[in-house]
């Protein structure tokens, strides 16, 4: 009869152990909700913009457009410093950029046993580099117009001289023509190049 007795008492403690796992999976639910307002925390986070400066168009949504009054002339001194600021981190952004493709070259002087591997690494480093020549030009863009706004020069058109518009200056900071110029030059480039 004590032996009966033994086997009855250990299938006791097995089953406060399993009594115990569901309290502890009890306690993780609690977690996976305090996760849910995390999730919904990084959910906000995103509205931050990453920018990227050989496109102007995402790296112009970290500015706030100018709101110009109606009394005002037309690039007057806060007009231009508001372009000029937008042209300087535009220009220094880009600089940026030139500067860690030449460090990404310098240190990636990985030597490929398969050629295709070569190849592939070598047409990377091609498009880069084109990439960063469009920029080098765009540099210079900036760079004139720079020297426009000293010279009082920047805002207007340079073939009819009237002016260009400050949203038109906003979309495109380079730009030289008003919108009515340009659009008479790409239908003479589309009629002379096809």
């Amino acid at each position: 009869m004590t032996t009966k007795k033994k086997p009855v008492s250990k299938p006791k403690q097995a089953k406060s152990k399993v009594r115990k796992k569901p309290v502890a999976n009890s306690k993780k639910v609690a977690p996976k909700k305090t996760n849910k307002k995390t999730s919904t925390n990084k959910k906000a986070n995103p509205k931050k913009i990453v920018s990227n400066p050989s496109d102007f168009e995402s790296f112009a949504k970290t500015f706030t457009p100018y709101r110009p009054n109606k009394t005002e002339k037309y690039m007057n001194k806060s007009q231009q410093k508001h372009f000029i600021s937008i042209l300087n981190s535009w220009k220094q952004a880009l600089e940026s950029e030139q500067e860690k493709t030449e460090q990404l070259i310098q240190q990636d002087q990985s030597n490929f046993p398969d050629s295709l591997d070569r190849a592939a690494k070598e047409e990377e480093f091609m498009l880069e580099l084109r990439k960063r020549e469009r920029e080098r030009k765009l540099i210079l863009k900036i760079d004139l117009s720079l020297k426009d706004i000293e010279d009082d020069l920047y805002g207007y058109c340079e073939t009819c001289g009237i002016e260009i518009g400050i949203k038109r200056l906003e979309a495109r900071p380079t730009a030289t023509q008003c919108i009515d110029c340009k659009t008479v030059d790409e239908i003479k480039e589309k009629q002379q190049f096809g």
